[in-house]
């Protein structure tokens, strides 16, 4: 069987720098998201620049089988995971009693559910190939969310569960690493609903120097990789030194400002 990463979300933004980060250190490669016409595109371009062809596999990781028919794919195939790349995942901004429930149920499948199948569906294969997984988070789940109140709590799940994963799993030769970016400009705030097109220096951190931080901190074993300075003050000192009420509000405030 041919170890191969598997990226999600590969369609844009984050998802589609990791696949060209991954693919630029000589990784073969399986991109998964619903939009197949990106995904051929992006797989094209790391074939032109004399890469291997990523296997492309269109699926909503939403679906509750969506992790077995990716396993059943990549068999047919010959192929089985080394790596693991859980970068699929989108937010909504707006009061949670007024958002639409099925929309937030929804983000709760894809940023929590499928990302926790998909880490623990190929366990063994990662294990005999020395792999690892690289869980996509963000600054937001060491704080509190007004008006994204589950996009918040996923992202803090996501965090917990990487962290605890990673000490677990590191006995067996597997690397887990929580990436955890502040704002980055890309598909994400049209989808969340925000009107503004780029996030405000100096949080903001290119996608593609994103996943350049996350794929050095994946393979150096670290548990998280916080890139930009600005974003890593936040992510250390902000849940410990702000009071929880002050932060709540400023949090609130800034997303009335950003859909405003």
């Amino acid at each position: 069987m041919t170890p191969v990463t598997l990226v999600t979300g590969a369609s844009a933004g984050i998802g589609t720098e990791l696949a060209r980060v991954f693919a630029s250190h000589g990784h073969a490669l399986v991109l998964v998201a619903r939009r197949e016409q990106r995904l051929n595109e992006l797989a094209a371009e790391i074939a032109a620049s004399g890469r291997s062809k990523p296997l492309v596999l269109p699926i909503d990781l939403a679906e509750p089988d969506a992790a077995a028919r990716i396993g059943a794919t990549l068999a047919a195939h010959a192929l089985e995971p080394q790596y693991i790349v859980n970068n699929a995942g989108f937010g909504l901004v707006g009061r949670a009693a007024e958002l639409d429930r099925d929309e937030q149920l929804g983000m709760i499948d894809l940023n929590m559910r499928a990302l926790t199948d998909l880490s623990l569906s190929f366990i063994e294969s990662l294990e005999r190939h020395r792999g690892g997984i690289l869980n996509v988070a963000s600054i937001a789940g060491v704080m509190p969310g007004p008006r994204s109140a589950v996009y918040y709590a996923s992202k803090a799940f996501v965090l917990s569960f990487t962290e605890a994963l990673h000490d677990e799993l590191k006995p067996r030769g597997i690397r887990v690493t929580c990436l955890c970016p502040g704002p980055v400009a890309s598909e994400f705030q049209a989808r969340a609903g925000l009107s503004e097109a780029e996030p405000p220096w100096p949080i903001a951190v290119p996608a593609a120097r994103v996943a350049a931080a996350g794929y050095r901190g994946l393979m150096r074993g670290r548990r998280t990789v916080v890139p930009g300075w600005a974003s890593k003050l936040l992510f250390m000192l902000a849940p410990r030194i702000v009071p929880r009420p002050l932060l709540l509000a400023r949090l609130e405030a800034r997303q009335v400002g950003r859909t405003g």
